[in-house]
């Protein structure tokens, strides 16, 4: 019986696939694209999430290594006329150790702009900053 359930258990995780697409012009949609970006480790991709100079973080800041044991969930998204906080769910999965693997999440939230009509990212969580080149400040 045990046996039965971990093979289910197994499946299901190994055949859940990719994530719905979301609407990329909606604000959830261009945190998912980003977070797609930062997680794969394309910065270049991911600077066309974010709105030009607007997280004073990067000054000075060199990007956070995507992790590889991070799953990011959407938890409520409330958007204004000009702007929106997404709000997300992060997971870490620590692998290593001799009791299995621990999981660790916590609640961030992103900030975007609407920049002549486009949702931009003008504030993203630590966890998944990203700072590209052209950002980067003295």
């Amino acid at each position: 019986m045990i046996a039965a359930l971990v093979l289910v258990s197994v499946v299901v995780v190994l055949t859940r696939g990719t994530p719905k697409a979301l609407d990329a012009s909606t604000p959830a949609g261009v945190v998912q694209g980003y977070v797609t970006a930062v997680i794969g480790g394309d910065e270049a991709a991911a600077a066309r999430f974010l709105k030009p100079g607007e997280d004073t973080r990067c000054k000075g800041f060199e990007s956070v290594a995507p992790e590889r044991n991070i799953r990011v969930a959407l938890i409520s998204t409330t958007q204004r006329e000009t702007t929106a906080d997404v709000s997300v769910s992060i997971s870490y999965t620590n692998v290593g150790g001799p009791f299995g693997s621990p999981e660790y999440a916590s609640e961030e939230s992103f900030g975007l702009s609407l920049v002549g009509g486009k949702w931009l990212i003008s504030n993203a969580p630590w966890p998944l900053l990203t700072c590209h080149d052209t950002e980067i400040g003295p």
